[in-house]
């Protein structure tokens, strides 16, 4: 067998031929050998080995083997995180057209006919799928490039707009960052996606966006509100929910902003939803706002103890808050021995 293993340093793009017919080998080495490093071996075992530690640019594959054909040695490769994406083009000797279906449902990228092996189309063949494989490859880094820019860009605007409700009142400053932390957090626990807990520290970042309209003497007062000023105060979420349904392309965010004040038992606000018709992002954020409420120094309070805030929470369940969503912030509660937890949150 020829320089299986070998390693080109050429720059030239590496081309993996799998064949147990020595003379295919040599074939497809001298047709590829002047525009690609060729790396040959002669059965799907090898194959394996082979790509545990190189990658290369293209396998060319004998359908057709002993031992492990084929289609099992693609199998393999798919399954394998490593070597998934590496394209497969399969060379057989069949002139089936089940085969080729087979071959291409099961993830080749092409066919190629060994009967005979001609030249030029082996070329432009092999030409093709890694100029296409490597254009791919790039547009998904730019794809991959844009997102992280349009994220980075989403939570920058969202902590802005958090902060200009927070600045109202420096009692409250890094409330919205808070809450929103301690949500994701609590949906990590309940078994949430990452991309689902991505979306509740969204939320909650803005839950409080529709007190940007309520008057900032309302939000600093030291000392009970009036009825009408409590009034007021109740409808900021409405006029968040108003500010963010427009937001279509992430159209949950509404969702914590209308509904953060609702109780479990019906007698929260604005529209006295019950039990689970209020919606779980919005349990979830109503139990982690009311936790830095008591732990966070306000115009009309100061910070509440460790265990009066667990005892607060524990006998709002079932009454204010969801029970088992409130059972996991108890559960957070118990775990933070020092009482460290909104400090960390609040430095960060």
């Amino acid at each position: 067998m020829e320089n299986q293993t070998e390693i080109s340093f050429s720059g030239k793009s590496e081309v993996l031929v799998v064949d147990d017919s020595r003379m295919i080998l040599s074939m497809t080495r001298r047709i590829l050998e002047n525009s690609y490093s060729v790396h040959t071996v002669s059965s799907g075992e090898e194959c394996l080995e082979f790509v545990k530690t190189h990658t290369p640019n293209l396998i060319l594959l004998d359908f057709h083997m002993t031992g492990i054909d084929g289609l099992e040695t693609l199998h393999r490769l798919k399954e394998n995180l490593l070597t998934h994406h590496i394209p497969v083009i399969f060379l057989t000797g069949d002139e089936h057209n089940e085969t080729e279906i087979k071959s291409l449902h099961d993830g080749a990228i092409d066919f190629i006919s060994k009967n005979p092996l001609v030249p030029g189309v082996l070329l432009q063949r092999v030409k093709n799928t890694i100029e296409l494989t490597l254009l791919q490859k790039n547009l998904q880094l730019e794809v991959d490039k844009q997102t992280r820019q349009i994220k980075k860009l989403t939570r920058e605007i969202m902590q802005a707009l958090s902060s200009t409700v927070d600045a109202k009142d420096h009692y409250t400053r890094g409330h919205s960052a808070r809450v929103a932390k301690y949500s994701a957090e609590i949906a990590r626990r309940m078994g949430k996606s990452e991309k689902e807990q991505e979306e509740i520290y969204y939320m909650g970042l803005l839950h409080d966006i529709g007190k940007i309209g309520v008057a900032g003497s309302i939000i600093r007062k030291n000392s009970r509100l009036t009825a009408d000023e409590f009034e007021e105060i109740k409808e900021h979420p409405m006029a968040g929910f108003q500010i963010l349904k427009n937001i279509t392309a992430l159209p949950s965010l509404a969702v914590g902003a209308r509904w953060h004040h609702e109780h479990f038992d019906g007698s929260g606000y604005p529209d006295h939803l019950k039990g689970y018709q209020i919606p779980e992002e919005a349990r979830i954020i109503a139990v982690a706002d009311v936790y830095d409420a008591l732990t966070s120094k306000r115009s009309y309070s100061e910070i509440r103890p460790q265990a009066v805030v667990r005892d607060i929470i524990e006998k709002s369940k079932g009454t204010h808050f969801d029970p088992d969503i409130a059972d996991i912030m108890l559960k957070m509660i118990d775990e933070d021995k020092e009482y460290n937890l909104r400090e960390q949150l609040e430095e960060n």
